[in-house]
């Protein structure tokens, strides 16, 4: 398996950015983590180590089921997960705070049409308030909690569009690829978000360097 990530390191990479974001909401449990340890604090955001565990966990998930191979502790080191995981929580904090400087909102009408339209919470493809309910309530979560959350990332993710939109792609970046209309297109597209997640990394790094970041690596073994 490791093998052929590293052959198809490029590709891999570009469409690992178009997936992670689509279970990112779903990697928190109860937001009352109140007697969990601070494992990362970002200005004044704070991220609990239970919060750091279970997206740990959604992580390992995503390789094992993009792999069908259960992930040991060597390949894990070797995917640097732990890593991954931590910069994911810290470039999420950094870019609340920013869209918070920005005075960027979220409308009640734009937390409900996200819900109404998350296809975790549809049966027979229309939203079902029941399927929610049962949704959160397997997720150890209420409503309010959820739509707070929820809130917070759209909110993440209105920033990220933001800085995303001044990434474009040339013809030269497009040259050489074969194929037909359709998957031509889903190749333009994925190396489009590749280059904005660049770009996001890029800026994430640079406000970094304006805001408080401390990780209490010694709670991680």
């Amino acid at each position: 398996m490791l093998q052929f990530m590293h052959k198809h390191a490029k590709f891999f990479y570009i469409f690992f950015f178009l997936v992670i974001i689509s279970f990112i909401f779903f990697y928190v449990g109860p937001i009352d983590n109140n007697q969990s340890p601070v494992v990362v604090e970002v200005g004044s955001e704070k991220v609990s180590l239970d919060e750091y565990w279970r997206l740990y966990d959604r992580f390992q998930k995503y390789y094992e089921e993009m792999y069908n191979e259960k992930l040991d502790k060597k390949m894990e080191e070797q995917l640097n997960l732990k890593q991954r995981v931590l910069d994911t929580l810290v470039a999420d904090r950094v870019l609340r705070i920013k869209a918070e400087d920005l005075g960027l909102k979220v409308s009640d009408r734009e937390l409900q049409e996200a819900i109404m339209n998350e296809p975790a919470f549809k049966r027979d493809g229309l939203f079902s308030r029941d399927v929610y309910l049962q949704t959160l309530r397997m997720n150890r979560l209420t409503p309010g909690n959820y739509e707070a959350m929820m809130r917070r990332e759209l909110l993440v993710s209105k920033v990220r569009a933001l800085i995303g939109e001044s990434a474009v792609l040339t013809d030269y970046d497009l040259k050489g690829l074969k194929g037909d209309e359709s998957f031509f297109e889903a190749i333009r597209t994925a190396m489009l978000k590749e280059r904005q997640e660049r770009l996001i990394k890029s800026y994430v790094e640079t406000l970094k360097k304006k805001i408080s970041v401390r990780v209490n690596t010694d709670l991680i073994p």
